[in-house]
């Protein structure tokens, strides 16, 4: 009989404290316990804690007493400098111990299995989640073994630990890129920058500082997929050590991939027609196609797989995801939109809509999405800032109403969309949605209902 494998337990003996007990941090204590870390957690939240603790986790507070461990997992939403460091943070500084995110352990964890399983870290202010699903879908169609989350999700401390032959795609936000050490990424793509997260970063330069990171510790074996399609971005590409891949939806990249009009190409020639891939329109998803197949051909997988597999991607929930269609019209759920930059790419999509839109506005509004009005048939407001809105559209001369609710909306959009406004019904609300849901999953859920109970009355489901 073969003995059993001995416990996988590359932290054995180590110390780690964990702070934010969420959708990340609970189940990465608990896989640190088990591969035999000493593991001391905490949450401000109370409820959060009973958590932990009927699950045995060991609860305290590092922020209280001598800090003792010899590292710190803070979840990526708690900030450790600005704009107000938590206290754990601090005490982590003081002790001098490194804080950490969770793919910097999953990194760590797959070198001891003495894996040489290879890393891709997808970041940019838009079009990550996209990307990072439809590289793992790629390398997944191709036959390669491979794992998918990071700030998409799963957590990444809930993935497996792979062979030499496997690949990790991970969606890495600026705080998680804060928060790296030894990682490197084999393939790191880094698709666009507009202002996000100032707060948390203190201005543009300390926001693009953390997304560069994902370029850290690359050498020249490595491959950096650099979107050019904004100034920021592609001035990253001074500094890079790894080989660098140029990727663009509105310009020839030789030496890279790149879109003309709708059709996907490197210098090899075109790859495929993008109208043949319904879950990607617009020229931001042309760049995130683009970025897909530029990592999925650093990785070895040849240009008919990464052609076919781009045209059988479903998409992502929430992300220009047509969830319906009826009497011609065509109901995208873009809930994701949670700015006007956001909704941008979404307008910019389609030639005409009618557009639901608002909640809880951020600053400015949707004042920048004046050069995209003329696409819009007529408007449906919802959610607390209505009014704002509905004061920017009048001064741009578009036609709209106040719905308040999306129950409402739902039906007078499609109403107006079977009356000949426009063939697609568009809900990206450029704005935040807890004003009247618990997240922007909600608010899509609600809609993709709404749209389908039309469909199934009307005409059918998409």
């Amino acid at each position: 009989m073969t003995p059993p494998a001995p416990p996988f337990t590359p932290f054995l003996g180590a110390r780690i404290a964990v702070v934010g007990l969420g959708r990340a941090g609970l189940p990465a204590a608990l896989r640190l316990v088990d591969w035999g870390a000493e593991v001391e957690a905490w949450d401000d939240g109370e409820a959060q804690r009973r958590t932990a603790a009927a699950a045995g986790l060991t609860l305290r507070d590092p922020a209280e007493g001598r800090f003792r461990a010899d590292a710190l997992l803070l979840s990526p939403g708690i900030p450790h400098l600005i704009p107000r460091a938590h206290a754990a943070a601090q005490a982590a500084r003081t002790a001098g111990a490194p804080i950490l995110c969770d793919v910097e352990f999953l990194f760590r964890a797959v070198l001891a299995a003495q894996s040489r399983a290879r890393f891709v870290g997808v970041t940019g202010t838009n079009g990550k989640s996209t990307t990072t699903a439809l590289i793992h879908h790629l390398l997944t169609e191709a036959g390669r073994e491979a794992e998918v989350g990071g700030n998409l999700g799963p957590p990444a401390l809930s993935l497996n630990i792979l062979g030499s032959e496997g690949v990790y795609t991970l969606e890495m936000s600026s705080y998680m890129l804060e928060r790296i050490a030894t990682l490197r990424f084999n393939v790191a793509v880094m698709l666009n920058l507009s202002p996000d997260h100032l707060d948390r970063h203190g201005d543009m330069a300390g926001y693009a500082a953390a997304k560069a990171r994902v370029f850290a510790r690359q050498s020249h074996e490595d491959v950096a997929v650099l979107g050019q399609d904004d100034t920021m971005t592609a001035a990253m590409a001074t500094g890079i050590a790894a080989r660098i891949v140029p990727v663009s939806a509105l310009t020839p990249q030789p030496g890279g991939v790149w879109a003309e009009g709708r059709v996907l190409r490197d210098d090899a020639g075109p790859i495929l027609d993008l109208r043949d891939a319904p879950a990607l329109p617009g020229d931001h998803n042309a760049q995130n196609a683009a970025a897909a197949a530029a990592a999925c051909h650093a990785l070895g997988v040849s240009r008919s797989d990464i052609a076919s597999g781009i045209v059988t991607f479903a998409g992502l929930p929430h992300r220009l995801e047509r969830v319906a269609e009826a009497r011609g019209v065509v109901f995208v759920n873009d809930s994701k939109a949670t700015n006007a930059d956001s909704a941008a790419r979404a307008l910019a999509a389609y030639d005409r809509v009618v557009w639901i839109a608002g909640g809880e506005a951020k600053d400015g509004g949707i004042e920048s999405l004046a050069p995209f009005f003329p696409r819009v048939a007529r408007a449906f407001l919802i959610g607390r800032d209505a009014p704002i809105l509905a004061r920017t559209l009048a001064a741009h001369g578009v036609p709209h109403e106040i719905a308040g609710t999306l129950d409402a909306a739902v039906p007078a959009a499609a109403a107006a969309a079977f009356g000949g406004a426009a063939p697609v019904v568009l809900l990206s609300p450029a704005c935040a949605s807890w004003d009247q849901f618990t997240g922007f999953d909600a608010r899509g859920n609600r809609f993709r209902d709404l749209a389908r109970a039309l469909a199934t009355t009307d005409g059918r489901a998409a």
